[in-house]
């Protein structure tokens, strides 16, 4: 008898009822390495002038902080990174005198905001992370 009232008290803990007493507190959701990467990785790209591979790192970010990150302040600036990042490339597809690669077309303005941009995701994972 008292091993079958043993795991009948660990039911509700399991599932997602009142924790036991000692058990550990749930922990919150991390910010994905590769969100973290993704956003120090676009900046050097397309400084580096490695523009349009950059739409890698771009979508990685964006889809990881919003699918698994849950500090809005991410989510805001993985979209705002997305945004600058989509404005000249939308530019320079439907340009029908455009460069032959991003690089070459991107204006240094774009460069800075989408550097801006990237500066800001960080700032806010480093500011999620430390909460």
């Amino acid at each position: 008898m008292p091993a079958a009232s043993s795991t009948t008290s660990a039911a509700p803990a399991a599932s997602g009822g009142p924790a036991a007493p000692g058990a550990p507190a749930p922990t919150p959701r991390r910010i994905p390495r590769s969100v973290t990467i993704s956003a120090w990785a676009v900046p050097l790209m397309v400084l580096g002038q490695f523009a349009l591979i950059s739409i890698v790192p771009v979508t990685i970010a964006l889809v990881g902080a919003l699918r698994q990150v849950q500090d809005r302040t991410v989510r805001w600036a993985a979209a705002l990174l997305a945004v600058s990042f989509a404005t000249p490339l939308t530019i320079w597809l439907t340009r029908p005198d455009g460069a032959q690669s991003l690089s070459k077309d991107i204006h240094p303005g774009f460069v800075g905001v989408i550097v801006a941009a990237s500066a800001a995701l960080i700032l806010a994972i480093h500011r999620a992370r430390r909460r």
